[in-house]
């Protein structure tokens, strides 16, 4: 058996929102054991959301990124093992060894890695210009390239497609957007609120074209991106390609050590894996969710990866309670907000209310009856008072969740 370098009560591999944010639920629990975080990047744990928002825009600095300022954590006794990624786990031993060969014990061990981009499975992939956005590296490396492009192809409708596409059309760049299913966002809304932001995009200049399916990427001599090949035959010509098709969850070295592994690392309403004294937080955790009618789900989220931090401290210094977090979301495009509480997946009615036109409307998505969940733009009211009615699977009459002038809170008594 390998000795370890060094041992820590608590090993968090994962530097990133959740890692981050269960070093600090471990301390306001009164946790006083050693903590070491180890993550692959060289920076300090700091904010995801704004990488494809304010981040690329230029607006926030990496400095006003940061989780905490970095003093933070050697005040709160937080050993940063930085740079190195955790390649290995062995339960039995509780130990974990990093890609330098370092070794760590652990009693306890959180595994808060997230995942990596998922790849575009097409011939010239590898070419130079295509990029992700996944951490504060992919969009430098972004940044860097942008003042010599013009023309940018978004492979990907989704949350980050979007967002990346309204921030370089506010940039001056001409951007299209490709989408294969037959809407963007699909996964995550309907139709409604699926053709509202469509008509955003392309209001403000950018060419979306659903139901398309890239053939190949296109490469100049030099090993450059020129183009996107559609399956159609057309090409997309451009100097930047983005792709944003969702991740693969970072799981691999548990399911190595044993771990229960589907679409994630398995753990149950206390974020425990099947490996004893190893826990799973964040994107990378697939849990049971009540407001999925007890689904195995990931959440990837802000609100997912701290709620669970704070679950998996309430546990380790014995004060253990389940996971029950209503999910939220957010997404900022040009200057409007789309605001989500609750999973709408499995809906069979929607009602909307207020005025697609003036910007300014939530749509109500039932099961059964019950409100399960809102997207809500431009329209923060009943975001904020729609989550009672999620949390309670309150039973609505459908006229009255349209109508405006009966406030959502009235309806959750």
């Amino acid at each position: 058996m390998t000795k370890p370098d060094q041992s820590f009560d608590v090993l968090i591999v994962g530097a990133g929102q959740a890692g981050g944010n269960a070093a600090i639920a471990l301390r306001q629990a009164g946790f006083e054991g050693s903590i070491a975080l180890a993550g692959d990047e060289p920076d300090a744990p700091y904010e995801r959301p704004p990488l494809s928002k304010e981040y690329l825009s230029g607006e926030k600095p990496a400095e006003r990124l940061a989780l905490r300022p970095l003093h933070f954590w050697a005040d709160k006794g937080v050993e940063l093992k930085l740079g190195h990624a955790i390649t290995r786990v062995d339960a039995e031993a509780r130990t974990a060894t990093d890609s330098l060969g370092h070794v760590y014990g652990w009693q306890h061990l959180i595994w808060a890695t997230g995942g990596s981009p998922r790849p575009l499975p097409v011939k010239g992939a590898d070419l130079d210009g295509i990029h992700s956005i996944r951490n504060r590296a992919d969009v430098d490396a972004l940044k860097v390239e942008l003042p010599v492009a013009e023309r940018i192809a978004v492979i990907g409708g989704g949350y980050i497609g979007l967002e990346a596409a309204a921030v370089l059309t506010k940039l001056g760049k001409k951007v299209t957007v490709l989408e294969a299913m037959d809407r963007v966002l699909a996964r995550v809304t309907a139709e409604p609120v699926s053709r509202f932001f469509e008509d955003l995009h392309r209001s403000h200049g950018v060419d979306i074209r659903l139901g398309v399916t890239v053939d190949h990427l296109v490469g100049t001599n030099k090993g450059a991106v020129s183009g996107v090949m559609l399956k159609d035959g057309t090409q997309i010509d451009c100097e930047l390609v983005i792709v944003g098709i969702g991740i693969i969850p970072a799981v691999a070295p548990l399911a190595a050590a044993g771990a229960k592994v589907g679409n994630g690392v398995e753990v149950d309403e206390f974020c425990r894996t099947s490996l004893e004294g190893v826990y799973a937080i964040g994107d990378c955790a697939a849990h049971e969710n009540a407001f999925a009618d007890g689904a195995r789900i990931r959440l990837e989220s802000v609100q997912n990866a701290n709620d669970q931090a704070r679950v998996v401290a309430a546990a380790i210094t014995g004060n253990a309670a389940p996971y029950h977090a209503v999910p939220w979301f957010w997404s900022n495009q040009y200057d409007l907000r789309l605001q989500t509480v609750g999973l709408s997946t499995g809906y069979d009615a929607t009602v909307l209310r207020g005025d697609v036109a003036a910007r300014a409307f939530s749509l109500v998505y039932l099961k059964e009856g019950r409100v399960i969940a809102l997207d809500c733009v431009g329209a923060v009211k009943d975001y904020v008072q729609g989550r009672a009615l999620v949390e309670k699977g309150v039973k609505a009459d459908p006229a009255k969740l349209a109508d405006t002038s009966i406030l959502l809170k009235d309806l959750a008594q």
